[in-house]
């Protein structure tokens, strides 16, 4: 080859570099905020799956987006996260839309994460081993993420099904790891409301006994009644208004994710979430994973009859939210996901 065919390759990969980081400064300026920060409660869960490829493949970066994750001990620390004034947006369950709303607070879901909440509520075989209907868990110690979180609220709607109020069991707070397996099997919990991997683990060396499980849809609709939101990307209603570009950008590499997630395998998520999150334990990740798969969101959007399943959960057991007239327009949004996915297209 000769000297200039070099030149003309040299020319060519510096045209390409400049174009590459000229399309960046672009996407950067556009944005009215660059760096945002994002809380989130129990970031290891596969309920969190997609915020969580959206970072190790870059997805982020390449919107022009610095982003910082803050991992809290549940859904209910994040919220406060974001009422606190240290996040933006939060990664968490969409019932807090509507929890907020009845306090006076208007934040809205952009950007779904999960078609099925992925909590599984089950009895501890250690203290409870002759369980037989939900009455028997009256005084008794139920563990959650976090006070307050979406799986406070799905144990919560579990005993009010049963006629028990939250009053008649005690919460306790155990995260979404290490420390709610030992809660459970030393028997300082007597039943657990979590979410996988953790629940695979515990059924696998039969620690509980399932009583409800909502990894699958047609599991969802069976203790619902109807689609469940669960894992969206939410913010204030103000932050979104006054950051439409951010938002979108935020969208995109979130749909953009879950759009990778549909055609990924068990070894390709292996490959790309920190090691940490598989506890130790590769074959029992993926068979977490399998168990969930079908409640990623395949799109971003939420279905329409979402947030009204949402709010009749959430009224079965807290009168302040029955008694409430909630605007669910005001808690989320599909305009963003719906740009998202045509520009994929």
């Amino acid at each position: 080859m000769n000297k200039a065919f070099w030149k003309q390759f040299a020319v060519a990969i510096f045209l390409f570099l400049l174009g590459y980081f000229t399309l960046g400064q672009v996407f950067a300026q556009n944005l009215e905020k660059q760096k945002v920060s994002i809380a989130v409660g129990g970031k290891n869960l596969f309920y969190y799956l997609p915020l969580t490829i959206a970072e190790q493949l870059g997805y982020f970066k390449d919107e022009g987006l610095q982003v910082e994750i803050s991992d809290f001990a549940g859904g209910a620390k994040a919220l406060q996260a974001l009422v606190g004034g240290s996040a933006d947006v939060v990664s968490g369950a969409f019932e807090h839309t509507i929890n907020m709303q009845a306090k006076g607070q208007y934040i809205t879901a952009f950007v779904l994460q999960g078609r099925a909440p992925q909590i599984v509520f089950g009895v501890s075989n250690k203290t409870l081993p002759t369980y037989k209907t939900m009455a028997d868990l009256k005084g008794k110690k139920i563990g959650v993420t976090a006070p307050g979180s979406s799986t406070n609220m799905m144990a919560s709607y579990m005993l009010a099904k049963a006629g028990l109020k939250p009053t008649d069991v005690s919460f306790i707070g155990v995260g979404t790891s290490a420390g709610a397996l030992a809660a459970l099997r030393s028997g300082q919990i007597d039943a657990i409301s979590n979410l996988d991997p953790v629940v695979t683990m515990l059924q696998q060396k039969n620690d509980i006994k399932v009583i409800a499980d909502t990894r699958t849809l047609k599991d969802t609709q069976t203790v619902f009644g109807g689609p469940m939101p669960a894992a969206t990307l939410y913010a204030s209603e103000s932050f979104i208004r006054k950051n439409p570009n951010t938002t979108q950008a935020l969208t995109n590499a979130m749909v953009r994710a879950l759009h990778w997630l549909q055609k990924a395998g068990p070894s390709d998520i292996i490959k790309v979430v920190p090691e940490s999150y598989l506890l130790g334990d590769r074959a029992l990740y993926i068979e977490s994973f399998l168990h969930i798969r079908e409640a990623i969101s395949p799109d971003g959007l939420m279905p329409e009859a979402g947030p009204q399943t949402a709010l009749k959960m959430l009224q079965a057991f807290e009168p302040d939210i029955a008694a409430k007239n909630i605007d669910l327009s005001r808690t989320y949004t599909n305009e963003f996901a719906k740009k998202a996915a045509a520009k994929l297209k």
